[in-house]
C-alpha cells in the first residue's frame, strides 16, 4: 500500500518562506521522479516542480528562482522549499510520484503521476 503524506503547509505573509515535506511509505521511489503540483478551487491542478532520479530539477516558470525541490532517497521523501512567497502561491500543494521508471525529461503532468498525497494548504496573505 503506497501512501504519500505531505506536511508543512500553513498561513504566512507575503515574502515569507515555508518548507513542505512529503514522506512516501511503501516501495522505495529512488528510481522515479517525484513532483509537486498545486490546485486552487475551481482550477486545474498545475505542475510546480519535479526532481528526477538523477537529482535533475525542473520548475514551473511562476516559481523558478523562488522554490527549490529536493529529495532524500534514504527517507523516501521529497521537499519543497518556498521562498519569497506571494499571495498567488496560495493553493493546496500535492506531492506525487511519476510512473515512468528512470524518466529524466522535463515534462510532468497529472497523467504521468502514479501516486498522490492528500495535499497541504498554503495560504499567503498580502
Amino acid at each position: 500500500q503506497v501512501q504519500l503524506v505531505e506536511s508543512g503547509g500553513g498561513l504566512v505573509q507575503a515574502g515569507d518562506s515555508l518548507k513542505l515535506s512529503c514522506v512516501a511509505s511503501g516501495p522505495p521511489f529512488s528510481l522515479y521522479a517525484m513532483a509537486w503540483f498545486r490546485q486552487t478551487p475551481g482550477q486545474e491542478r498545475t505542475f510546480v516542480a519535479a526532481i528526477n532520479s538523477g537529482q535533475g530539477a525542473y520548475y514551473a516558470d511562476s516559481v523558478k528562482g523562488r522554490f527549490t525541490i529536493s529529495r532524500d532517497n534514504a527517507k523516501n521523501s521529497v521537499y519543497l522549499q518556498m521562498n519569497s512567497l506571494k499571495p498567488e502561491d496560495t493553493s493546496v500543494y500535492y506531492c506525487a510520484v511519476d510512473r515512468r521508471l528512470y524518466y529524466s525529461g522535463s515534462d510532468y503532468f497529472q497523467s504521468t503521476m502514479a501516486y498522490w498525497g492528500q495535499g497541504t494548504q498554503v495560504t499567503v496573505s498580502s
